[in-house]
C-alpha cells in the first residue's frame, strides 16, 4: 500500500514512526508457554498485549484519517495532524509503566522517547515530568529507590535517575 501513496504521506508517516501502518498490521506471534510461567505473568503478558494492540488501533485510525483526508499535507492539516498524534502520544505517556518492559533500561529510553516525540509535536515534556513519570510507573519492588528520588532536592535529572534505577535493577539481580 505504501508505494501508492502521496511521497508527503509516507515522509510524515516516517517522521512520526507510524510508517508500519501503511501496510497490513502482521499477526502477534504468541510466545511458547513456559512451564516456569505463572497464571499472573500469563495475565500480564496478556494485558500488556491488550494494551500495545489498542495503542496500534489508536496509532492506525491517525494514519487512516490521513489518508482519507487527501494525501496532501499543508500547513494547516499539518497542524491537526501533530494535534492528533499528540494526543496518543500523551495517553501512551500517561499509560507508561515498567511492568510493561523486560528490564529498566528499555523502559526508561521509551519514555525519554515518547517524550521526544512529544517535543516534535509540539506538545514538550520537560525533564522534571519526565522524572516523575518514570518514577510513579516503577513496579512496587522498587518503591524505596521512587521514594528516595522524588524525595531529592531538587528532583535529579532525567540521566540520574536512569543511571540509579538501572543500578538499583543490576542490585536486585543479584
Amino acid at each position: 500500500m505504501e508505494s501508492k501513496l502521496h511521497p508527503a504521506l509516507t515522509v510524515h508517516c516516517q517522521i512520526y514512526e507510524v510508517l508500519d501502518h501503511l501496510s497490513p498490521k502482521q499477526p502477534a506471534t504468541k510466545p511458547k508457554p513456559n512451564a516456569e510461567s505463572s497464571d499472573a505473568a500469563a495475565a500480564k503478558a496478556k494485558a500488556a498485549a491488550r494494551a500495545a494492540d489498542t495503542l496500534w488501533n489508536q496509532l492506525d485510525a491517525v494514519v487512516l484519517r490521513w489518508i482519507y483526508a487527501g494525501h496532501h499535507i499543508c500547513a494547516s492539516s499539518t497542524h491537526h495532524l501533530a494535534t492528533g498524534l499528540a494526543i496518543f502520544l500523551g495517553l501512551e505517556f500517561a499509560n507508561l509503566s515498567l511492568e510493561n518492559f523486560s528490564n529498566m533500561a528499555d523502559y526508561c529510553q521509551h519514555a525519554k522517547h515518547i517524550a521526544e516525540q512529544l517535543k516534535s509535536v509540539g506538545s514538550p515534556v520537560d525533564d522534571r515530568m519526565l522524572v516523575i513519570k518514570i518514577l510513579t510507573g516503577l513496579t512496587e519492588q522498587y518503591d524505596s529507590i521512587s521514594i528516595v528520588l522524588q524525595n531529592r532536592d531538587p528532583l535529579p535529572d532525567f540521566n540520574e535517575v536512569r543511571s540509579r534505577l538501572n543500578m538499583e535493577e543490576q542490585k536486585k539481580k543479584r
